[in-house]
């Protein structure tokens, strides 16, 4: 299939122009910490000294897992389809910070294991009724993996605004995303696993049991494709593939917890250009995230204990990146002052 190319962001004459332009406004230098970083970072993405946040959308992908089989989560799997009801009833917490912060909300049927027909305000691109046990075989074929990803594509290049932040709701997904993080960066799986959605320690230890072994059933994986078809979801896939699809049009990407993070693993190893475009809204409490972070050599701007997903950090983000590009357009310099 085609994998969108990204552009690095790098140019060094602008890059001189917006440190001139943050170093002389009436401040000490450096003093806005990360709020400057980010600022630099969005000029560099739409090529300007005096860059904006228009429009802001969050996408959130739901999607069912097979692994689930193998009791890797504290929840049934009917909770996916019941909170994708809750995203369109307006009751969940990213309905509530989406509103609160001005971000548009979609909602986005990418493999949910149940029939929801045609509803307002839910996106479906529905590839399968969950994945299959990747414990067993694969999670998705070839071309299914291949689908979703260009869905992702496809639903990136449609949306109004600059900035795209990515969340998901799927039972069970923390297991392939620990899987991805593991098979990509080479952590051991006990340093990836982590409790979900509330496991207890022997849960999270039965988990780890359950990703070493599949790790090891298909251990010769190493494509990015390959891996993304063989431990992921559709979900995780169509995330992937709307990443590579808003960085290709050069929009700001809002990364959120554990699970979107394991998408980003897969799209950095398609295309290293892409963390240029990539803000990383908080670090959540889900044991792994830090060290993917850490491997990726990024900072978040949050920390906040959070571990909710939803792409609940995306929209909690969204008033820093205000202020990161107000600050770079309104502030006062020295000479004006």
């Amino acid at each position: 299939m085609h994998i969108p190319q990204i552009q690095s962001t790098a140019d060094a004459a602008l890059s001189a122009s917006l440190d001139a332009a943050i170093n002389n406004k009436t401040k000490p230098l450096g003093s806005l910490g990360m709020l400057e970083r980010v600022a630099k970072q969005v000029g560099l993405i739409q090529r300007t000294t005096a860059p904006t946040i228009n429009n802001p959308a969050i996408l959130v992908f739901a999607g069912d897992h097979g692994i689930v089989a193998e009791n890797v989560s504290a929840f049934p799997q009917s909770v996916t389809w019941q909170m994708v009801e809750n995203f369109l009833a307006n009751g969940a917490a990213i309905n509530v910070f989406a509103r609160q912060n001005g971000c548009a909300l979609h909602v986005v049927d990418a493999g949910v294991n149940h029939d929801f027909g045609v509803r307002e305000g839910l996106i479906d691109r529905k590839v399968g009724h969950g994945t299959r046990n990747f414990h067993v075989e694969p999670a998705m074929t070839a071309e299914e993996c291949s689908t979703a990803l260009r869905h992702g594509i496809e639903l990136a290049a449609g949306l109004k605004g600059n900035v795209v932040g990515f969340g998901e709701m799927g039972i069970g997904n923390t297991s392939p995303a620990a899987a991805l993080m593991h098979k990509i960066t080479g952590i051991p799986v006990a340093e990836c696993v982590g409790a979900g959605a509330g496991l207890s320690s022997q849960g999270v230890e039965h988990k780890r049991k359950v990703i070493e072994q599949a790790v090891a059933r298909h251990a010769g994986v190493s494509d990015p494709l390959d891996l993304l078809a063989t431990f992921g979801g559709y979900e995780i896939a169509m995330m992937a593939g709307a990443m590579l699809g808003a960085a290709e049009h050069r929009k700001l990407l809002l990364i959120d917890g554990f699970i979107v993070t394991s998408a980003l693993l897969v799209a950095a190893r398609l295309q290293p250009a892409i963390l240029d475009y990539c803000v990383f809204s908080h670090c959540s409490d889900e044991r792994g995230h830090r060290h993917m972070l850490e491997y990726l050599g990024v900072r978040p701007l949050l920390q906040l204990g959070m571990r909710l997903g939803e792409g609940s950090g995306c929209a909690l983000a969204v008033p820093l990146l205000h202020a990161s590009v107000n600050f770079l357009r309104e502030m006062a310099t020295f000479e004006s002052a």
